[in-house]
């Protein structure tokens, strides 16, 4: 989902066009539907509704950021001196 689309929709444009609002989260985008102005509703591809309430992943892969993949950073080695302790 490199160019995922994220539209706004009231509900009552939603209602009377649900088949856009689907077709658009089918080619995965997702379609925020708003009650009084405030969203209210998300409709997404099930793969992503499954990967966000995926419960078994550990902490790394919960902060991953896949639009990162692309970016080389080089972290340079911490040397610590440590010194005997005399007891």
């Amino acid at each position: 989902m490199t160019n995922a689309q994220i539209k706004t929709v009231t509900s009552r444009e939603f209602v009377h066009n649900v088949s856009a609002a689907k077709r658009l989260a089918s080619e995965g985008g997702t379609v925020i539907i708003t009650d009084r102005g405030e969203p209210a509703l998300a409709l997404m591809p099930i793969a992503v509704y499954r990967r966000l309430t995926k419960t078994d992943r550990n902490l790394v892969e919960l902060l991953r950021m896949p639009e990162a993949d692309g970016i080389d950073i080089d972290f340079e080695p911490i040397h610590i001196n440590a010194q005997g302790i005399d007891a």
